[in-house]
C-alpha cells in the first residue's frame, strides 16, 4: 500500500440527506473522504471524482479529512427544527479507517450523537471501533445503536486482493464478539457478496457460524453491484486476479450495476437457509436487516 496524503478541510455542514426511499435511514455522516481500506469493489469511489480526483489510487491515497466536523455536527444537532433522527455513519467511507487512529473524528463524533441522545449505525470493515466501546456503550444507554461488520469472506487468499487496506476478517468478528459481550447491538453485513468468489454455501455458511457463534445479532446479504467509479476500477482487478470469471461478470452485469434479479433471489434465499440453520431467524431485527439486504442487492 502506498503512503496516502491527507487533505485537511473545514466544512460547514457535516450531515448529509440520503435521497433513496428504500433504505432505512435520510441521514449519514462521513468523517473523511476517500478510504485506505481500498477495497477493490468499493461503490463509493465515484464520490472522489466530485473534488476532481480519481476514483481509484486517489480515492485510495487523497484522504480528505473533515477536521472540525464534530463541533459542527454539535451546531446541526442543536438546532431546534433537528429531530433526532437516525444517523448512518460509513456510507461513502469507513469511520474507522486508519485515519482515525490520529484524528479520532469517529470517537467525537459519537460522543457528540451521545450527548444529544441521538441514534446512529455504524457501518465498518474493521476493528479500530473496539477502542470506543466506552462510548458505545454510553451512547447505547440514552438511545439505540448498532455496529455493522461488513465481512465478504474469511478466506485470506481472497481478503487479501479484494481488501489490501483492512484489517483481517477474523479480527472483525473477534471485535464483534467484543462488542456483543458489552451489550451492543452488532451484527455481520454479507457484503458484497462476490459472484464466482465468495458466493458458495461453504464460504456463505463459515462466515454465516462464525458470527453466530459469536453472537451477531443478525446477517444480511448484500450481493456485489457495480456503480461508475467501482466498475471501472474493479473489472480490470478481476481480469489481472481471477481472468477465469471475467467471462461471468460479463454475463452478470451486461445490462447495468447490479446482478439479475433470479441470481440475487437465489444468493439472498440460500443466507436465509443458513441463518435459520444457525439460529439467527428471530434474534433481533434480523428478518428487516436481510429485507434490506435484499433490496439493496436487487437495486429496488
Amino acid at each position: 500500500m502506498a503512503t496516502p496524503t491527507f487533505e485537511e478541510i473545514e466544512v460547514k455542514s457535516v450531515i448529509n440527506r440520503v435521497n433513496a426511499p428504500l433504505l432505512p435511514f435520510r441521514w449519514t455522516i462521513n468523517p473523511y473522504r476517500g478510504c485506505q481500506h481500498a477495497c477493490t469493489y468499493c461503490f463509493a469511489r465515484n464520490t472522489h471524482t466530485y473534488l476532481g480526483y480519481d476514483a481509484g489510487k486517489d480515492f485510495n491515497e487523497r484522504i480528505v479529512v473533515k477536521v472540525n466536523a464534530p463541533e459542527v455536527l454539535r451546531r446541526e444537532l442543536g438546532r431546534p427544527r433537528w429531530k433526532r433522527e437516525f444517523i448512518a455513519l460509513g456510507t461513502a467511507c469507513d469511520p474507522y479507517e486508519p485515519a482515525e487512529r490520529n484524528y479520532l473524528l469517529t470517537r467525537r463524533i459519537l460522543q457528540t450523537l451521545r450527548d444529544f441522545a441521538n441514534p446512529a449505525g455504524i457501518t465498518t470493515k474493521s476493528n479500530l471501533v473496539t477502542r470506543d466501546i466506552d462510548v458505545l456503550r454510553e451512547l447505547s444507554e440514552v438511545t439505540s445503536v448498532s455496529v455493522n461488520f461488513s465481512i465478504s469472506t474469511l478466506r485470506e487468499d481472497i481478503w487479501r486482493r479484494i481488501e489490501p487496506g483492512t484489517p483481517k476478517p477474523i479480527k472483525r468478528l473477534q471485535a464483534m464478539e467484543q462488542l456483543s459481550r458489552a451489550g451492543i447491538r452488532t451484527g455481520v453485513l454479507l457484503a458484497p457478496i462476490l459472484p464466482g468468489l465468495t458466493d458458495s454455501e461453504e464460504n456463505l455458511e463459515e462466515v454465516v457460524r462464525e458470527a453466530a457463534q459469536r453472537g451477531a445479532h443478525y446477517i444480511a446479504p448484500n450481493v456485489l453491484h457495480l456503480k461508475p467509479g467501482a466498475r471501472e476500477w474493479f473489472l480490470p482487478f478481476l481480469r489481472e486476479s481471477y481472468p477465469h470469471l471475467t467471462p461471468q461478470y460479463q454475463r452478470l452485469y451486461r445490462r447495468g450495476a447490479y446482478a439479475p434479479r433470479a441470481y440475487t433471489e437465489g444468493v439472498v434465499g440460500l443466507v436465509q437457509r443458513l441463518r435459520e440453520r444457525w439460529g439467527l431467524v428471530g434474534r433481533d431485527t434480523a428478518t428487516r436487516q436481510v429485507r434490506l439486504g435484499s433490496q439493496l442487492s436487487l437495486g429496488l
